[in-house]
């Protein structure tokens, strides 16, 4: 579940990437009353339903027959680190996959990495920045490793590393590309062991945004990194 709007006074319009379907748009409606399938509580950001619906193509909204919940967190609720982490990472796939069509590996990593996420104990300071990274794979401009030679630069437009700089502004100078070569060989198991400061992690989530954003077509300003950013 990745965003919900309000719609009249027992509805919602309910974004949703699906498995078999890619990224769709639902009117949910929601009764009040306490024995309906459809549960207002279960449209949280990142929620991992399960949905019946009868899928019409040329419709641009959906109708929602039903749904449920396939997998409780058990920590998110409760962590401050980890629901700001959530509240971003909803944000940010929501407008990193807007135009995605059916791709199981994308909906299996981005589920797989929550759960992972709900999970973890300690050390995931990183995480967001691993998962917009190594999520750059399955959207198709992943940086190739094997270009990189001390001392190069990185072209966050051709997202190459090369030994001179770019003829444009969007790149940055060797010391920064050093870091984007070693955030590429983190994982989520390894990140941990990989020590950066709050103002290094702060530093790369702003350049990973602005590589989305010349990457992906009408990718905003995130509302929720502030806050994001003062956790982290």
């Amino acid at each position: 579940m990745l965003k919900t709007i309000k719609f009249g006074e027992n509805r919602l319009i309910v974004d949703l990437l699906t498995e078999l379907q890619g990224r769709l748009s639902f009117i949910a409606n929601i009764p009040k009353t306490s024995r309906s399938k459809i549960k207002k509580q279960y449209f949280q950001p990142l929620t991992v339903l399960e949905i019946e619906f009868d899928y019409r193509p040329n419709q641009h909204l959906q109708r929602l027959k039903d749904a449920r919940m396939a997998t409780a967190y058990a920590t998110v609720g409760t962590d401050a680190r980890k629901l700001s982490i959530m509240l971003f990472m909803a944000e940010f796939i929501y407008h990193a996959t807007r135009e995605e069509q059916p791709d199981c590996r994308l909906f299996d990593y981005i589920k797989n990495s929550l759960l992972w996420l709900d999970a973890c104990k300690r050390g995931f300071a990183n995480f967001h920045l691993v998962f917009m990274m190594r999520l750059t794979r399955l959207l198709g401009f992943y940086p190739n490793l094997h270009q990189h030679t001390e001392g190069c630069f990185f072209d966050l437009r051709n997202a190459c590393f090369t030994p001179n700089p770019p003829l444009h502004a969007e790149f940055l100078h060797p010391e920064e590309a050093s870091k984007i070569k070693l955030l590429m060989r983190m994982n989520f198991e390894t990140m941990h062991l990989f020590a950066m400061s709050h103002t290094e992690r702060n530093r790369i989530c702003d350049v990973l945004i602005s590589f989305y954003r010349l990457h992906v077509p009408n990718f905003p300003k995130m509302n929720s990194l502030p806050i994001l950013q003062v956790l982290h």
